[in-house]
């Protein structure tokens, strides 16, 4: 069976992840206290209910402890936020998902027991300052608070050159760890091949590490 979703909060973030998750073919139903972002929402989701979120019968009502994931994407009020991940933790939800307005309310939010902490605003500042620094970044995720995974399409630099020849392991202590080439990810990545214009590199390392590869070969 496929895992079932509710989204906590039609904001544009929990609207976005709704939408995104029906796109992928999953049944989601869409939770909010405003009747407009409910109607507005009810036509793409499966389910659409006006509620407010921070009480616990309601919630129960809906049958939410059958879902096998909840994001709770309230946006402004975080005292909602909390209160909704309490009730849901208390309901055993397999996998609580939260949106945090700040480092603080993640701190907050992971003593009171939430699976997987979000910052959109956070996250999205990193993939533009890393795109700004070179065109060629594509996506940037953070593994951890030390490590990262990067997406960079080859570059002019590179274009020509093997793996083997550009040694990133021993010149920036970074990992090229498969590339994706008209398409396709290639795992593990191919060492002898000359990298192609189009070629997309998938790069671990250290934070560190990763910003001195960015660095070097920024266009």
């Amino acid at each position: 069976m496929k895992k079932q979703f509710a989204v906590i909060g039609m904001g544009r973030f929990g609207s976005s992840v709704a939408i995104n998750l029906v796109g992928l073919g999953f049944e989601v139903l869409a939770l909010d206290h405003s009747e407009e972002r409910i109607q507005e929402i009810s036509t793409v989701v499966t389910h659409a209910v006006q509620v407010d979120c921070t009480d616990e019968e309601a919630l129960r009502a809906l049958g939410l402890r059958n879902f096998d994931v909840v994001v709770v994407a309230i946006g402004e009020n975080i005292q909602a936020s909390i209160l909704a991940t309490l009730q849901l933790k208390d309901m055993g939800i397999p996998m609580i998902v939260v949106k945090a307005a700040n480092e603080l309310h993640g701190k907050v939010l992971r003593k009171i027991g939430a699976d997987k902490i979000i910052f959109p605003e956070r996250d999205m500042g990193q993939r533009v300052a890393h795109h700004l620094i070179s065109p060629n970044i594509l996506d940037y995720i953070e593994l951890s608070s030390e490590h990262s995974i990067l997406e960079m399409k080859a570059n002019r630099r590179m274009v020509g050159k093997n793996l083997r020849e550009m040694n990133m392991r021993a010149h920036y202590n970074c990992n090229v760890i498969a590339v994706k080439q008209d398409g396709q990810l290639v795992i593990p990545p191919p060492v002898e091949e000359p990298v192609k214009e189009n070629d997309i590199l998938i790069v671990l390392g250290s934070n560190k590490d990763l910003k001195r590869f960015e660095v070097a070969y920024s266009e």
